[in-house]
């Protein structure tokens, strides 16, 4: 069902109307979103405007940027983005603050927190966007780089920290102009794994991520990729519930990237599954994901060692708690939390997954924020995240990263159903004023199962425009 107000945004002529009357009806910007295979230089044509410090963070975006193939407008360690600019043939421009023509407008905004200790250092940080913001465009990007603040002294972790906070509140506010503003932590040594975050959030392969945090760490070994263009080439992919909606733009992206998808949905799906497996030259596979032998019967079917896989596979039973039969509940846990666990577990058990696997699980805001008629599948969700998080750790010493995605209000069959009035509150309850595309939770799953997100592990990527609820 499609969004009126949205269709109403990309005539010029409604939005001058609405202003003109004074109307407080919010108008979203349509958002630009990646049509193509990831590319070696996402940015060309792109300006950066960047506040870098002199140590290694600072070298590292200096660096990204300039491959990315952005021209970089640079306040601060100048040095560095001009070395990174020679060698990427683009050469940096000296940012003035005080002295940017009326006619600039940057893609990306980028601070280097990475050095500040002290709270009162976070007036640089103020300096800096308050003097840029203005000139963010439409579908811009704000980044804040900083340090992980676990373990840090206690100035330094509370001066770190405060950047969440700013990215959130920067967020809701460049928002109306399709916007975004997230936050890299970067740990100590980690800097060479940077580039993968930094491109998602600087790209519109992000288009509905916004507010978020990420943090890049040295804790599953492995070494960035060499190429940015087809990162899953010959990597066979396991996609769950990947018939329709979510699953199914999920295999296409995944796809687009080079790799092998298996396109599992339900016995009784099989046929818009082989149809979409065609397109894709993927491999449909029928399993009841309950089931007990669910795990062999995917290895069976499996053209090669399991790379990626991606636990999309959901159902809603929803009712309020008191009308809620035993039934409703059992079948929500079991497809959406415990099959994620059986089935990863004799995946582990077999010694099925490759090298340097990942593992991507979907939970949702109704598991960070919680959702009335919804005790089932908000319950299975969180586990979700709790499964992720425990397994993290345990999984790194193999080698093996896990992270889930918590997308928001997503235009899918599920949200047509919901009720009118519901639908379109739903809709504005974030930062970017309107619904996402089932796309958009694709491009961030492909994001964390391509070897560009080496660094992220354990981690909960909320797909949701910045939504007014959870945190």
């Amino acid at each position: 069902m499609s969004d009126v107000l949205l269709e109403l945004g990309r005539r010029p002529g409604a939005r001058k109307l609405v202003s003109s009357l004074g109307l407080p009806i919010p108008m979203p910007v349509d958002l630009a979103r990646a049509k193509t295979g990831r590319t070696e230089r996402p940015l060309a044509g792109k300006s950066v405007a960047a506040a870098l410090g002199g140590g290694a963070v600072g070298t590292a975006i200096a660096n990204i940027v300039a491959q990315a193939g952005a021209t970089s407008w640079v306040l601060g360690a100048a040095a560095a983005a001009q070395k990174a600019g020679e060698a990427w043939g683009a050469p940096p421009k000296t940012l003035d603050i005080d002295a940017i023509a009326a006619d600039v407008r940057f893609h990306g905004l980028v601070f280097d927190a990475s050095e500040l200790t002290e709270p009162a250092q976070l007036e640089q940080l103020y300096a800096f966007y308050h003097g840029v913001v203005r000139k963010i465009g439409k579908g811009g990007r704000a980044v804040i780089v900083g340090r992980d603040p676990r373990g840090l002294p206690p100035a330094a972790a509370a001066t770190q920290a405060a950047l969440d906070g700013f990215a959130r509140s920067l967020a809701k506010e460049v928002g109306r102009k399709a916007a975004t503003a997230n936050l890299v932590y970067v740990a100590d040594g980690a800097e060479a794994r940077l580039a993968g975050a930094l491109r998602f959030f600087l790209t519109t392969r992000s288009a509905y991520v916004s507010g978020q945090p990420l943090f890049v760490s040295n804790d599953v070994s492995g070494d960035a990729p060499s190429s940015w263009v087809r990162p899953l080439d010959g990597q066979v992919v396991l996609v769950t519930g990947a018939a329709r909606g979510i699953g199914a733009a999920t295999a296409m992206a995944l796809a687009q990237e080079g790799a092998r998808v298996m396109v599992l949905d339900r016995p009784e799906d099989q046929a818009a599954a082989a149809e979409l497996a065609r397109k894709i030259d993927g491999v449909a596979v029928g399993v009841d994901i309950t089931a007990a032998d669910a795990a062999e019967q995917i290895l069976a079917a499996a053209p090669g060692p399991i790379t990626v896989v991606v636990h999309n596979a959901g159902i809603t039973r929803d009712r309020t708690l008191g009308k809620m039969d035993a039934a409703r509940w059992n079948s929500v846990i079991d497809v959406n939390l415990g099959a994620v666990a059986r089935i990863t577990q004799t995946l582990l058990d077999k010694d099925a997954l490759a090298p340097g696997a990942r593992l991507v699980c979907l939970s949702s805001i109704s598991g960070i924020a919680g959702n009335a008629g919804q005790t089932n599948y908000g319950a299975a969700k969180s586990g979700v995240i709790g499964f992720v998080t425990a397994s993290a750790p345990l999984l790194a010493a193999r080698g093996i990263a896990i992270n889930a995605i918590a997308p928001g209000f997503i235009e899918t069959r599920m949200t047509d159903a919901m009720p009118a009035a519901i639908r379109e509150v739903a809709r504005r309850m974030n930062n970017l004023g309107q619904g996402g595309q089932p796309e958009d939770v694709a491009q961030a799953i492909t994001f964390l199962a391509s070897p560009g997100a080496i660094g992220i592990t354990g981690q909960v990527l909320r797909v949701c425009g910045g939504a007014l609820v959870g945190r």
